[in-house]
């Protein structure tokens, strides 16, 4: 019998510690129940059986772009047309589905059937161009793809395209599944010899656990690179309250579509080093917070959570060692700043996600002011292979201070964009000849996200990537995804459409943010049009500057850093286009 919307946001509630935290899923499960949008009514029921007010739900489904508060139509199309989607034709894919249906962005069909909208990343940067329809992804799209689409819709139909796109490992790791027939079951992650390293690590001392990770050097794979190990020994060891594990599946960083590798192919892995972790630091329920568009990810996740608990890996007494985990997976909204830790955990508990002050750190003060370490897919999927094998065979893969395996992410003007799994330290030159070289001449490359400083030919031609090297360069690893630009590219124009993204992802929190990136915005959109001067250029330049620094979060210069370097780097490009 199917439960009713008020039992099944009661059975969502008592997943969480408090009532709050499921208000994001209850949301979802309202505007599933109500056609797609959510209306006020809709929130003031939500709120009463969450027990909060009215105001509060409707910030939440306000902040987030998932949310729909206003009617969409049966079919909400969105497309992806940021920076490696541009480079790969989205905005004709757009125009094309704007002018075959005859409306506008934002604008439902006059039979109620389709409503168009444009999405600033959807992480898949590796099959641009995408369209989200709903909460399924249709990627490697054709302007003929989008007609048969269109009428597919139309007569009810949901056509069953395979996502296409490239992957390649020489680590045999991270990737080690991908492309095996139901990569994601139980059955076959077992029969490789999955969940040892967690039957092992429960063998040994928490502190040891902690130790090995630490010997390992296995720094965070989510763009800083703090060491892992290092990060779980800051959790109190004296304190009396309840400890979270919290693994960062938020990746909505233009350029990077990593983690969706390991989440959508392989999430054993991913649940055996949150395990793992978890017992290193005491914590007995783990969150997983994944992408709100990532809807399918999501439900392949519980899936393998029910298969884990189903085998006692996870659940209680997991292997009979008197460990117990619960693990939620949580879906977010739509917001970049989520990425952000302090932003994540807001967002857990229920709350629009804007980034806390810090100290307290959430080793200290996280979760419902309790202790708790956040962690990104990549470094977590790690860990059992450094339980199992030792931190020594870690140790061995990549370069001093740098090592293990890594995902790369490669877009852009590539003739094979993809995922490459390759050591730590890789020359930048191997990855690219793995994603098949650059489509004509290279004019620039990102090599690890759309927060990092672009380089040019000649700062990139002997570049290794990792940390070190990659700052040394002028530029930072961050998450490894790399963009490749080739000579077509208008450097102010990357420069306008990646703008548009930070100014449309600030949460608003932060003034020099909020207000710093509209008007960088509006000035970019000056020159492009011809209408700008030097002393617009100037300007922009004076507000990259002083903003870097100014913000809760690294939001702020994420897009004042990488700008800074555009107009350093193509001068003449910008000056060209001032009067």
């Amino acid at each position: 019998m199917e439960l009713s919307l008020q039992e099944r946001i009661g059975a969502l509630a008592a997943r969480y510690p408090s009532k709050r935290a499921a208000l994001m899923p209850a949301l979802y499960a309202a505007q599933d129940a109500n056609g797609g949008a959510v209306s006020e009514e809709d929130l003031r029921e939500v709120a009463g059986l969450l027990g909060i007010s009215p105001a509060q739900a409707f910030g939440v489904a306000s902040f987030y772009t998932m949310f729909n508060t206003k009617p969409v139509g049966k079919y909400h199309l969105q497309v992806d047309t940021n920076l490696p989607a541009t480079l790969a034709g989205a905005e004709d894919i757009l125009q094309h589905l704007l002018d075959r249906l005859a409306i506008g962005i934002g604008q439902t069909t006059p039979d109620g059937l389709f409503t168009v909208s444009s999405a600033e990343d959807l992480a898949a940067c590796g099959t641009c161009p995408v369209i989200l329809v709903n909460d399924r992804y249709y990627e490697s799209m054709t302007l003929d793809k989008v007609d048969t689409l269109i009428e597919s819709l139309r007569n009810g139909q949901w056509p069953d395209w395979p996502a296409g796109g490239h992957f390649a490992s020489e680590c045999n790791i991270l990737l080690r599944r991908r492309g095996q027939p139901n990569s994601a079951a139980l059955q076959g992650y077992l029969a490789d010899g999955g969940y040892n390293a967690l039957a092992k690590a429960l063998t040994m001392a928490p502190a040891d656990v902690i130790e090995a990770v630490k010997t390992s050097n296995l720094r965070g794979r989510g763009g800083a690179g703090f060491p892992a190990g290092l990060k779980w020994g800051f959790v109190p060891k004296d304190s009396d309250k309840p400890v979270y594990l919290v693994c960062n599946a938020d990746e909505g960083e233009p350029g990077t579509f990593k983690d969706r590798q390991i989440l959508e192919f392989d999430p054993h892995l991913l649940l055996e080093g949150i395990a793992i972790a978890a017992y290193a630091i005491g914590a007995k329920t783990a969150f997983i917070y994944i992408r709100g568009e990532f809807a399918w990810i999501a439900h392949i996740l519980n899936q393998a959570v029910d298969e884990a608990r189903g085998a006692n890996k996870l659940g209680h007494d997991i292997l009979g060692r008197g460990f117990d985990l619960e693990v939620v997976v949580h879906r977010g909204a739509g917001s970049y700043v989520c990425g952000e830790e302090t932003a994540l955990i807001e967002s857990i508990e229920g709350k629009r996600g804007h980034p806390r002050i810090r100290p307290p750190f959430p080793a200290q003060a996280g979760l419902w002011g309790c202790p708790t370490v956040v962690n990104n897919v990549e470094t977590l999927a790690c860990v059992p292979y450094i339980i199992q094998n030792g931190p020594e065979a870690f140790r061995r893969i990549g370069p001093n201070n740098n090592f293990g395996p890594k995902l790369f992410g490669v877009s852009g003007h590539v003739n094979r964009p993809g995922i490459f799994e390759y050591p730590m330290g890789t020359a930048l030159a191997t990855i690219l000849d793995a994603a098949g070289g650059v489509k004509g001449k290279m004019k620039a490359v990102i090599v690890g996200g759309s927060s990092t400083p672009l380089l040019t030919p000649d700062e990139a031609k002997n570049l290794h990537l990792d940390y070190e090297s990659c700052l040394k360069a002028g530029a930072m690893l961050g998450s490894g995804g790399i963009i490749v630009m080739n000579q077509t590219v208008s450097i102010p124009r990357v420069a306008l459409r990646l703008m548009q993204f930070y100014a449309h992802e600030s949460c608003g929190q932060c003034t020099p943010c909020r207000e710093g990136s509209k008007a960088i915005v509006f000035l970019l959109r000056k020159l492009i049009e011809g209408r700008g001067t030097l002393q617009d250029l100037a300007t922009i330049e004076r507000l990259a500057t002083t903003i870097k620094g100014l913000t809760l979060c690294p939001a702020g210069d994420a897009f004042a850093v990488p700008l800074g370097a555009m107009i350093k780097k193509f001068r003449p490009e910008f000056e060209a286009l001032c009067a």
